[in-house]
């Protein structure tokens, strides 16, 4: 049974954000969600960077001792695992990209610019008015956000506002570069919600199409950012996977 890990985004844990997903692979894969090492402790470790997200991968995978896994990652785990495959190809049978929020630095287009100089400005804010400004950003121009959940905000929220401006830090001064994963003969799969905002994670799925040479874009229609296929409809983005991954086998 292949392994498959499963990487979060900056905001939910990783179980709570895969619960569905895990269920639907259950029998089909070995899948474990693994955790962002930004929140290893109650502030970003010492010189945190994406090579500290490598890393953590990388020691997951030998200590199962697995030669080679499928990466699946949302959003920041997205960037997680683009830029653990273009570090150690070697280890990686395919990747799924679930709306990513960072494919390198060179070739960005000017929507997907627009879009990570405002998240720099909302990183600048008061934590409540900054998570509201980044999720608005991430939602096409009308979309509106989703309600907060009720109740008071669970511990692990206190951790969410430092999580994302040590992040920004670490896609901004990150190496990995899409031409890179185009060379490294790994094939890829992108979920694109239809509500998301097209400036930035429709600009990268083009860039994807236009760089890589053995891409799958699946579009799910009225899926946006914060209710994502893995999520609101986890069979259907199984049965994808499943699908995509016979279909894209690697030795």
């Amino acid at each position: 049974m292949d392994t498959v890990i499963l990487l979060p985004g900056i905001v939910l844990p990783a179980t709570e954000a895969y619960t569905g997903l895990l269920q639907s692979l259950s029998g089909a894969a070995d899948a474990i969600a693994k955790e962002l090492e930004v929140y290893a402790g109650d502030e970003p470790p010492p010189g945190y960077g994406l090579e500290t997200e490598i890393t953590g991968v990388l020691d997951v995978i030998d200590r199962r001792g697995n030669d080679r896994v499928h990466l699946v990652g949302y959003s920041a785990g997205g960037a997680v695992a683009f830029a653990f495959t273009t570090r150690h190809p070697d280890r990686v049978s395919s990747l799924a990209l679930l709306e990513p929020a960072w494919l390198g630095n060179a070739g960005i287009g000017p929507g997907e610019r627009r879009v990570r100089e405002a998240f720099a400005r909302a990183a600048t804010l008061p934590p409540d008015q900054m998570l509201a400004e980044f999720t608005r950003l991430q939602l096409a121009p009308g979309v509106e956000p989703p309600a907060p959940p009720p109740g008071p905000p669970p511990a692990w929220m206190r951790k969410r506002p430092g999580g994302i401006r040590a992040i920004l830090r670490a896609f901004d001064e990150g190496d990995a570069e899409l031409d890179v994963l185009g060379g490294s003969g790994v094939p890829v799969y992108y979920a694109l919600g239809s509500r998301s905002n097209p400036e930035y994670f429709g600009e990268m799925a083009a860039r994807c199409r236009s760089g890589l040479p053995d891409v799958t874009v699946e579009v799910f229609d009225e899926r946006h950012h914060f209710d994502p296929p893995h999520r609101v409809e986890p069979d259907r983005l199984a049965r994808s996977l499943r699908a995509w991954w016979r279909s894209h086998p690697r030795g």
